[in-house]
């Protein structure tokens, strides 16, 4: 069963926190929209700068979208130029105000989207495969993640039948609720067609004591690994 559940919505509400974070009874289905043209400007405008989640939070006519990303320098631009201009873009889909926070990522090598788009741009720069997964691997550990899982899926290596590899390292605890898995997904397009590339990163148990207490919803998992 832990290898058909998605590893966020397993642990939500118990280890993680949703990316929409919003109440609204008569429009909901124009917000949940609102939010998804937003989420897909953002990572198909900002692609290049490392664009790992986006959370996006109302209160009364205000919407606070927080973009976290592992180039918070591009997203900005010159003087907050682009961030401005990116600002007034998103004032197109909603009615809200919009006020929009930059975090960054620190350590993108431990991000399983980052990690996993990494790896799609190295498919589509026609990198072998298993280097890229490989490195992508090393690199992860070497960071301090306790196992990482990658899945590729497609045409590999240009053949004409399609198939899947996979490589992991340390463990990934599919089960676990305390388990702070971060699972990651991404594409590389490439000329023999779309492959897909999955990422689960495995950084760590969360203490049961914290669980307990309810302290996630005000810190992040990271601070809370054992």
């Amino acid at each position: 069963m832990g290898q058909k559940v998605h590893p966020y919505g397993f642990r939500l509400g118990t280890l993680y926190g949703w990316k929409s974070n919003w109440f609204e009874d008569r429009r909901y289905g124009e917000q949940v929209l609102e939010d998804h043209q937003i989420r897909n400007h953002v990572k198909k405008k900002l692609y290049h700068a490392g664009i790992s989640k986006v959370v996006i939070e109302r209160v009364s006519d205000k919407c606070t979208v927080n973009i976290h990303t592992a180039r918070p320098g591009i997203l900005i631009g010159k003087r907050g130029a682009e961030i401005e201009a990116l600002r007034k873009k998103l004032a197109d889909y909603t009615s809200h105000s919009i006020y929009i926070n930059v975090k960054e990522v620190r350590r993108a090598e431990l991000d399983a989207q980052l990690v996993a788009e990494n790896i799609a741009l190295q498919l589509e720069r026609r990198v072998a495969f298993r280097r890229a997964m490989k490195k992508a691997m090393t690199s992860t550990m070497k960071f301090g993640a306790k196992g990482i899982r990658l899945e590729c899926g497609g045409r590999l290596g240009g053949t004409e039948m399609g198939r899947r590899e996979r490589y992991a390292e340390g463990r990934v605890p599919l089960h676990t609720l305390r388990a702070n898995v971060d699972y990651g997904v991404a594409e590389a397009k490439t000329t023999y067609g779309v492959i897909g590339v999955r990422c689960w990163v495995f950084k760590g148990d969360v203490a049961d004591r914290s669980l307990r207490e309810g302290a996630l919803s005000q810190r992040a998992p990271e601070d809370l690994a054992r």
